[in-house]
């Protein structure tokens, strides 16, 4: 296909899920001297949903806990529709991969600080992700199991005549 045959478009963008779970409320609230530890947890899938069409979704994570104690626990599932047309093989994987995800980052990452503000809980901001790096390394990573997969099923030579 020809460069200008290819397509990105945005069909659709929503929260496929939503939770915010705050165990230690109302007590958590009293504590002044706070000293949370945040942890983020990402990843992205997509599916096909049409022709061209393909559901993303950037799932996120946070867990945030003084000491032992959690303070409040969020999962949110941040989706898309994105109509990808032209690309091929490693480029169609990668614009699904990163740049599909890129685009959903800043929808989830207002959705997170607007709802631990109304959680009750001070302004947090969640820090910029370079999305191709991630996709990069994830790359790298299965490429890796595969190439450990294909040795692991390599059959022991026996010595002997057949």
């Amino acid at each position: 296909m020809a460069e200008q045959d290819k397509q990105i478009a945005i069909q659709k963008i929503y929260i496929k899920d939503f939770s915010l779970e705050s165990p230690q409320a109302p007590m958590v609230f009293a504590k002044s001297d706070w000293e949370p530890k945040t942890n983020l947890n990402l990843r992205s899938t997509h599916s096909p949903v049409a022709e061209n069409n393909h559901e993303v979704v950037l799932s996120l994570t946070v867990e945030t806990k003084h000491e032992e104690q959690t303070l409040f626990l969020i999962e949110l599932h941040q989706a898309g529709i994105f109509t990808v047309a032209g690309y091929e093989g490693e480029e169609h994987a990668a614009v699904l991969g990163s740049f599909c995800p890129n685009v959903l980052f800043p929808y989830a990452r207002q959705t997170l600080a607007s709802m631990v503000q109304k959680g009750g809980f001070p302004e947090f901001v969640l820090q910029p992700i370079n999305f191709d790096a991630l996709y990069a390394q994830s790359k790298q990573q299965a490429d890796a199991q595969v190439q450990t997969q294909a040795t692991d099923l390599t059959p022991p030579s026996n010595g002997g005549t057949h």
